[in-house]
């Protein structure tokens, strides 16, 4: 059993993520920032595999 699939063991993993990221020991990486009316270029951008770090659509 994956831990997306064990309710319980994706509680704890939520809370650990949520408390990391509470605390500063978790930082995401962002790569680019695009607005919504960017998406074309922000999936080619995905697709391209040239990102580390997360990709962010802004609404």
């Amino acid at each position: 059993m994956t831990t997306s699939s064990d309710p319980v063991k994706l509680k704890e993993a939520a809370t650990f993520v949520c408390d990391g990221l509470k605390a500063g020991h978790l930082k995401p990486v962002i790569a680019k920032t695009f607005s919504l009316d960017q998406i074309v270029e922000a999936h080619r951008y995905l697709e391209s595999n040239a990102q580390f770090g997360k990709i962010v659509v802004t609404v």
